[in-house]
């Protein structure tokens, strides 16, 4: 299939590799991202009022896609300060404090933690689940909380997300668009997750604990709406602070129980996790504060939504751009697009291997570079497919290595979109530890690359 590429596709493509290089160089992209809004919907309708309106549509786009991970983050806040406030945090971190003494230890525990739940629920809930317990213990044991956020990225969103061997989402897009049998890419997968997973863990670890020693992270910003500085009252008693300290967990894992029950995954398990943390500061404020409680829970709902939207804030242009490169672009410009066309980005993609000569090594590669460009629009699911149908046209021209070079696509773009890279998708984590999602992704921008580069060769010497 030739895919018509247009000048639109072009200026797309322009504008990511200029966003890609003003983060490298550490500027700002909220402006450059506005611009290229501008430009592709004047090229692309050549109307200067519906390219006016575009900007404010993109906007609108963004908000309504990003709009749940803003809620359940708020959520989070708003309990974490009510734990914090009312000294149950203390009481509740306690036990953890006494098993993660080191910086060393909090990586790889929060990690592997993360990994674990991300297997079967995907990491979202994770990062609620684990964000607001042990990022205070980790912190204690001397790992900055930028090092919190790359242990749960990496473990969750990559590994976890990457194999996706519990729920199996993934693998079913890639091995359906590949013709496959889900078990044949799952299989595939196995080894370049491992590889994948080990070379970018231990290569961000030995960077994150080389700069820990000399003391680079201690400058590294927070967000600028970073959560200020709660003053702690006795509200509870401290029967009642070991209570809570128990109950809250006790009921995370019922969530967890739930989970398991009902089969609730991705969205609705992260509504399951944001229900409950409503509940949770709701009962401690009523107890803790009385009558009072009724106006710390309102103050508390308030500062939570406050701080989401104000961490959103920087995101939301980048991300209204990138969302042009898929379905986005319809909904926001119009139909402009080819009519074979299946999105900028996919178009992209499906053009690449149309211009290399095929060898086992060379097509290896491509899928990799595939796989990253379907990522780029920050969901590393939407591409997948894509990175399937791509596989089993390579490996027919080469001749084998159908399921391998399926885990590679699907591997790829995983990494890139699903939480490791891209800064809207990095949100989540980020918002939970405080930081800036813009300096997590270029910490994890060598290791990622790394890993990707090693991955690839693997599956270059498995085909």
């Amino acid at each position: 299939m030739v895919v018509e590429l247009t000048l639109v596709h072009w200026i797309y493509l322009l504008f990511i590799l200029l966003i890609i290089g003003f983060m490298v160089s550490r500027l700002d992209t909220s402006i450059l991202c506005i611009v290229g809004i501008f430009v592709i919907a004047i090229v692309a309708s050549g109307s200067l009022t519906k390219s006016i309106m575009s900007i404010f549509s993109s906007f609108l786009y963004a908000i309504s896609e990003l709009l749940p991970t803003i809620l359940i983050i708020s959520l989070i806040v708003a309990m974490s300060k009510t734990l914090t406030q009312t000294g149950i945090n203390d009481v509740m971190i306690a036990p953890f404090a006494k098993i993660i003494r080191t910086p060393s230890l909090a990586y790889w525990v929060i990690g592997i933690l993360m990994m674990f739940i991300s297997l079967f629920f995907w990491p979202s809930p994770a990062v609620a689940l684990l964000g607001a317990v042990l990022l205070p213990v980790a912190i204690r044991a001397g790992l900055p909380a930028l090092g919190v956020a790359m242990a749960m990225n990496l473990f969750g969103h990559g590994i976890a997300l990457s194999g996706d061997f519990i729920i199996q989402a993934a693998p079913k897009l890639t091995a359906d668009a590949a013709g496959l049998p889900v078990g044949d890419v799952i299989s595939a997968s196995i080894p370049l997750v491992i590889v994948m997973g080990a070379v970018t863990t231990v290569t961000a670890f030995i960077l994150l604990m080389r700069d820990v020693k000399k003391g680079r992270l201690q400058d590294v910003k927070a967000f600028d709406g970073a959560v200020e500085k709660i003053e702690k009252v006795d509200a509870l008693s401290h029967k009642q602070k070991i209570v809570f300290a128990i109950l809250i967990p006790l009921l995370f894992g019922l969530n967890v129980i739930a989970m398991f029950a009902f089969n609730l995954q991705g969205g609705d398990a992260t509504a399951l996790v944001g229900g409950t943390a409503i509940l949770i500061f709701l009962l401690i404020n009523m107890i803790g504060f009385k009558v009072g409680g009724l106006r710390k829970t309102t103050k508390r709902m308030i500062d939570g939504f406050q701080f989401g939207f104000k961490v959103f804030g920087p995101v939301i242009p980048i991300a209204a751009f990138f969302y042009l490169g898929d379905a986005g672009f319809t909904t926001i410009i119009g139909d402009y697009l080819p009519d074979s066309s299946n999105g900028i980005v996919n178009d992209l993609g499906v053009a690449l291997p149309h211009v290399v000569p095929l060898t086992p090594e060379i097509g290896a590669a491509t899928l990799a570079v595939v796989g990253a460009i379907t990522g780029l629009d920050g969901s590393g699911f939407s591409g997948i497919s894509l990175s399937g149908s791509i596989a089993n046209l390579f490996s027919h021209a080469i001749g084998d290595g159908a399921a391998t070079l399926t885990a590679l696509g699907q591997i790829s773009a995983i990494w890139v979109g699903g939480g490791t890279l891209v800064p809207w998708a990095l949100i989540p984590t980020a918002a939970i530890c405080n930081v800036d999602p813009f300096e997590l992704a270029r910490r994890n921008l060598l290791p990622v690359c790394i890993g990707l580069v090693v991955t690839t060769i693997v599956a270059m010497v498995l085909i």
